[in-house]
């Protein structure tokens, strides 16, 4: 553990999930093969297309609503359905297709069990104090079984916007009605994490579960307060 600034009484923690809990590419990496394997199976036309075709949908979203960047769920959905349109498909078959495929994605993107050791510590955190969970991705807490450890949990949306914006961190504050200066962010992300939580007023603490977690390899401008080598390190904070 490397403390660079001193830290006041922490009484509440917000935890980051994707990279910092676990590992999160490979997952996402594996559920878009999985959607690519359901919608060449159950819809032929999109065996002609690659994955430039979908980006190409995508832009096109951002272009014309860019807060859309911020909910890359509702992004997904309105790319599926604009894909499968220009690819033939219409009326009840194409809200179907739209459907199917925006499901069956959000479950393989949370189809992944995690260490034991991780529901051991957000067990005991949780026992003795609130936790809460600010994300910009959307993984379904509930699926991975990690819901019961949390009080609350913010995901970027339209009306939130993506990390660093502080929306997220002040939504938290405000369910928690918590001093911002006695809420501690762990998060993996050092534009996003660390500097908004630091924007928000909040304590933060740097952990990387998908890397070595080398300061000179990272891109960004600020210190958080501590940085961790495992998250059990939280435990001697509390």
């Amino acid at each position: 553990m490397i403390f660079y600034k001193k830290l006041k009484p922490i009484q509440a923690i917000t935890f980051d999930l994707d990279d910092t809990l676990y590992e999160n590419t490979s997952v996402i990496v594996k559920a878009e093969h999985s959607l690519i394997e359901l919608m060449h199976k159950q819809y032929p036309a999109t065996r002609h297309v690659n994955k430039s075709f979908w980006r190409t949908q995508q832009k096109a979203h951002i272009l014309s609503n860019p807060s859309l960047k911020n909910d890359m769920g509702e992004l997904r959905r309105l790319s599926l359905k604009s894909g499968f349109m220009e690819l033939g498909l219409l009326g009840n078959e194409l809200n179907a297709a739209t459907t199917l495929c925006f499901e069956h994605f959000y479950f393989q993107r949370s189809n992944f069990t995690l260490n034991r050791n991780i529901h051991s510590l957000l067990k005991t955190l949780s026992d003795r104090l609130p936790l809460v969970a600010i994300t910009n991705g959307n993984v379904d807490l509930q699926q991975i079984g990690l819901e019961e450890y949390f009080c609350g949990c913010f995901k970027a949306s339209v009306e939130l916007p993506m990390k660093p914006d502080k929306a997220m961190f002040d939504a938290a504050q405000a369910q928690l009605n918590i001093p911002h200066g006695n809420i501690l962010h762990v998060g993996d992300n050092l534009p996003k994490d660390i500097y908004g939580a630091l924007r928000a007023g909040y304590q933060t603490a740097w952990y990387a579960e998908d890397r070595s977690m080398n300061m000179r390899n990272e891109k960004a401008h600020v210190l958080p307060h501590i940085q961790l080598s495992h998250l059990t390190q939280l435990l001697e904070l509390i």
